[in-house]
């Protein structure tokens, strides 16, 4: 094992839940020894949960030195399920709405919101709506707008999740939530009324830094999307993490949560 992986073993871990049923959320925390800085508030994907995030979060704690808070959004993963069919404007009311009761529930003040794929703009509608309690915006792999070539990234990838035995995988994670799980995405980032989504205002409203990360071989989208978000924000950067497709967490752990301590250290 090498040091940076004993480093994230060593992070202490705890689980606890936001809120009460029918809508009680799934946390998990991760506290490295001596955190400085403002916490980290993930927003996991639209198939994704906080055991999704695999390593991740531990070696983000030990790379950045922050502690850092992940959770199930309703109906994924350990949180409660949900039956409803997801609003238009979900992304903005998860950001605006959801991330201050998790916030609230780990007792974190100022805070640092990073976002994979559909969590990206998740992370900027938060720091949107937090003002200066929000010291930074991380969107990783999102998807700046709708275009044809993510439509097609996710009709493909639905397809296997449909076919015989295609929801194991999303089982394992969401247990009998997964079907409405696998809806949930699908059929609402392939119906027309998602198609002009974008969330280039929120961008504009973050007071904060804000910084796209896009693998360079991600299925879904090229550097267009981390362009876009980098251009809409007050202060905002992008940078291709190379020999990378869509889930950088998991194809280049360590080289992204270097990525993510270098932007929040400066």
């Amino acid at each position: 094992m090498s040091p940076l992986s004993q480093a994230a073993a060593a992070v202490a871990e705890r689980e606890c839940f936001a809120g009460a049923p029918p809508a009680r959320l799934y946390m998990k925390i991760w506290t490295p020894d001596a955190p400085r800085g403002a916490p980290i508030l993930l927003f996991h994907d639209s198939l994704g949960c906080t055991s999704l995030w695999r390593g991740f979060p531990a070696a983000l704690a030990t790379t950045a030195g922050r502690q850092v808070i992940g959770y199930d959004r309703l109906g994924f993963g350990k949180s409660d399920p949900r039956h409803d069919v997801l609003p238009v404007d979900f992304v903005a009311r998860e950001g605006r709405e959801v991330a201050p009761l998790v916030l609230d529930a780990a007792g974190a003040g100022r805070f640092v919101a990073l976002g994979h794929s559909v969590g990206g703009g998740m992370a900027a509608e938060a720091g949107a709506a937090a003002g200066e309690r929000c010291e930074a915006v991380i969107s990783v792999s999102a998807l700046a707008f709708v275009d044809e070539r993510g439509r097609a990234g996710i009709r493909r990838e639905s397809a296997g999740f449909r076919a015989p035995g295609g929801l194991r995988g999303l089982t394992r994670h969401h247990g009998d939530k997964a079907r409405w799980v696998l809806d949930a995405w699908a059929d609402t980032w392939l119906s027309p009324a998602f198609d002009d989504y974008n969330f280039d205002a929120a961008l504009a409203a973050c007071q904060c830094p804000v910084l796209a990360l896009q693998g360079d071989r991600d299925d879904y989208g090229g550097r267009e999307h981390p362009a876009r978000i980098a251009a809409h924000a007050r202060r905002g950067r992008m940078a291709m993490i190379a020999d990378c497709g869509h889930f950088p967490h998991r194809e280049r752990e360590w080289a992204l949560a270097a990525s993510v301590a270098a932007f929040l250290a400066v």
